[in-house]
Parts: C-alpha cells; sequence; structure tokens
C-alpha cells in the first residue's frame, strides 16, 4: 500500500508549484518580451534603465502577466479544493442519507492521495458498515429472542388456561411441569442479561485466588449423573492443583454450559475432560466422540444463538446461548475460546484464561469486587 500524502503536505507543495509557475511564468515572458521588442522596436522600452514610470507597452506587459499569474492561482486553487471538498460533501450527504434510515449509505473518497479525508472517508464507511451489521444482529436477536420466550410462554399459557376452565386436575406433575417452564424462562432471562452486561462491557467479575482444578472437579462431579444418564462416560485429568485468579462462579458458569452442552448434543460414547496450567495460563479441553459440527459452523458456535444441528437443540431444549456464555465469560477474564474437530470424530472446546488478572491484554488491575446485584 503506498503512503499517502498529508493535506498539509500536498496544500504546500500545490501552492509551491503555483509560485514557482507564476515566477517562472514572469521571468520567461519579461525576457521575451524585451528582447523581441529591442529586435523589432526599441521604442516599445524604455530609453533608460533608470526611466520612470514604465510605458504603456511595459504596463500592458505587467498587467497582463499579473491575470495570467492571477488566474493560474485561481485555477490552482479550485482544483485543489475541489479535491478537498468532494469526499467532505460525499460524507456529509451519506450522513444525511443514514439519518434518515438509509444504512446503506457509504461515502467515496475520490482522489486518495489526500491522506486525511481519504482516511476520514474510510473510517466513516467503517462505522456504518457496522452500523448496518449492529442493526441486522439487532434484528435477528430480537426475532431469536422472541422464538425462544414464545415456546415455553404458550405452554404456560394453555395449562394455566386448561386449569381454570378445568380440562386439567390439579396435580403434582402438572405443577412441576408449570416450574419446570418457568425455571427454563429464568435461566433464558439470566442468559440473555449476562450476554447484555457482557456486549456493553458491564460483566462484573469477582477476582479472587482459586483452585480452579478442585473448582472444576466440583462441577464434574455435581452434573456427572445428567451426564451418565445421557450415557456418557467419562475420562476425567486434571492437575491436582492450579491456583488461578479469576471469577471463580463465573468460571463454573461456564464449565457447567460446555458439560451440558455435551450432554444435550453429544452421542453416547466417552467424554474426555482434560486440563492443564503451563506458561502462566490455565487451559480446558472437553472432547467428545461425536456427531461433530461442520466446519462453517464451527467458526460460528460461540455466536448467540447458533446450533450445530437446529432439530435436535429444538428436541434437547437448548436455547442456543450456552456457548456464547462461554465466550463472554472466558473473555472477560481477558482468555479465549476454540472449537475444531478431534480425531474421535467428535468436536474440542477449549477455554483458555490466564493465571494471573494482571496478565490480561489490557494490563489492566484486577477490578473491585462488585456489589451484589438487586433482586
Amino acid at each position: 500500500m503506498t503512503k499517502r500524502s498529508g493535506l498539509s503536505r500536498q496544500l504546500v507543495l500545490s501552492m509551491s508549484a503555483m509560485a514557482l509557475s507564476v515566477m517562472l511564468l514572469l521571468h520567461v515572458s519579461f525576457y521575451m518580451f524585451y528582447a523581441i521588442a529591442m529586435k523589432l522596436n526599441p521604442s516599445l522600452v524604455s530609453p533608460s534603465v533608470d526611466s520612470w514610470p514604465p510605458t504603456t507597452s511595459e504596463w500592458i506587459l505587467i498587467a497582463t502577466m499579473t491575470l495570467l499569474g492571477l488566474a493560474l492561482a485561481v485555477h490552482t486553487a479550485t482544483r485543489f479544493s475541489r479535491r478537498i471538498i468532494q469526499p467532505l460533501n460525499s460524507v456529509t450527504e451519506s450522513v444525511r442519507r443514514l439519518a434518515h434510515g438509509d444504512l446503506e449509505a457509504r461515502a467515496h473518497a475520490g482522489d486518495r492521495s489526500l491522506g486525511e479525508t481519504s482516511a476520514l472517508v474510510e473510517d466513516f464507511n467503517s462505522m456504518a458498515e457496522r452500523l448496518q451489521r449492529m442493526t441486522s444482529e439487532m434484528v435477528t436477536w430480537n426475532a431469536a429472542i422472541a422464538h425462544e420466550l414464545r415456546t415455553p410462554v404458550t405452554i404456560l399459557r394453555g395449562r394455566l388456561q386448561g386449569l381454570a376452565e378445568g380440562v386439567f386436575q390439579p396435580d403434582e406433575a402438572l405443577f412441576r411441569s408449570l416450574l419446570a417452564q418457568v425455571e427454563g424462562l429464568s435461566r433464558l432471562i439470566e442468559d440473555l442479561r449476562v450476554l447484555s452486561l457482557a456486549d456493553s462491557g458491564h460483566l462484573s467479575l469477582r477476582i479472587e485466588t482459586v483452585d480452579l482444578s478442585a473448582e472444576i472437579r466440583a462441577t464434574v462431579q455435581l452434573v456427572e449423573p445428567d451426564l451418565r444418564a445421557a450415557q456418557l462416560v467419562l475420562d476425567v485429568q486434571l492437575p491436582a492443583t492450579c491456583t488461578v485468579e479469576c471469577d471463580a462462579s463465573r468460571m463454573r458458569q461456564a464449565v457447567i454450559a460446555l458439560l451440558e452442552n455435551a450432554r444435550r448434543y453429544a452421542q453416547p460414547g466417552g467424554l474426555r475432560i482434560r486440563a492443564e496450567c503451563d506458561g502462566g495460563e490455565f487451559t480446558l479441553g472437553i472432547e467428545d466422540d461425536g456427531p461433530g459440527i461442520p466446519g462453517e459452523v464451527a467458526a460460528h458456535i460461540f455466536e448467540a444463538f447458533v446450533r450445530g444441528d437446529d432439530s435436535r437443540a429444538r428436541h434437547s431444549g437448548g436455547s442456543g446461548l450456552g456457548l456464547a456464555i462461554v465466550r463472554a465469560i472466558v473473555q472477560a477474564h481477558g482468555g479465549r475460546v476454540g472449537c475444531v474437530a478431534a480425531a474421535s470424530g467428535g468436536t474440542r472446546f477449549t477455554l483458555s484464561v490466564p493465571c494471573h488478572a494482571a496478565a490480561r491484554p489490557d494490563g489492566l488491575s484486577p477490578p473491585p469486587p462488585a456489589m451484589p446485584a438487586a433482586g
């Protein structure tokens, strides 16, 4: 990419070129005028170098050169100002179109040799593209949220209406079913809250020094009955201890989401859980035996409402937010997540976080403990 000249440099070069051109024009014109006049008609010039004022012909020459120099200056300034004004007018028009809801409006740089104006146009177009993408994502989010909320709300409404009209008899099984729907709604709302806080940069972390291996071991033991019920055979290999500065409850939430994802979508078989603490970083990997995730889906699997198999997700009751929660929590700790195909034909999910909060990419020290959220 060629280096673009700055606006100030272009202005200096243009004005310098104009001044040199005018001076050259004056010198050449005067030399030519006097050479021709002295040869053809010496009376056209002053009889002595010390005579004053100039003759009529000299006045005409001076006026002509002045007008030519002025015309050259106006031409140069007009061309240069047009190079500046054109992209600025394009940005102004595009801003006006954006203000009226046309998110496809883009500015045109025109002459890209002017660094500042070209950078302004590129930054504006980048902002407009991001605004358009965010608006599209917001529409998708709203549709997805409405879809996820509609199913449990419809079930609750139908059963409550059946109770009111005497169609259903109030028994323990019915009330437990209603309670399960309410709990599902509560989980969905909490997941949406966490994602919203993460997207706005306000996800609070209670940083403390914990043995993350012990926390993960306890979490696996907690959900082990559900995993075994899904015919998943656990193979857990964790370090004896691994001290990490993190929010223990959030990390447990991320691990539970990964294990819950395996319970819902992995086929019966092995579920290998590995962890290591090396080079100031803690890495956890969870690998299943299938059915695997297509490569084009794996690249976006940690985005909200993205599912590897939508029909299976509906059957298993997944909302499509679990892995997005994992990414939000891990990134809040300055870590990263990954999803790759495993040699067994399944999928390997990984998460890595710095062992020390001060080692985060932002270089900031751990935030103070957050106040408990109201309600």
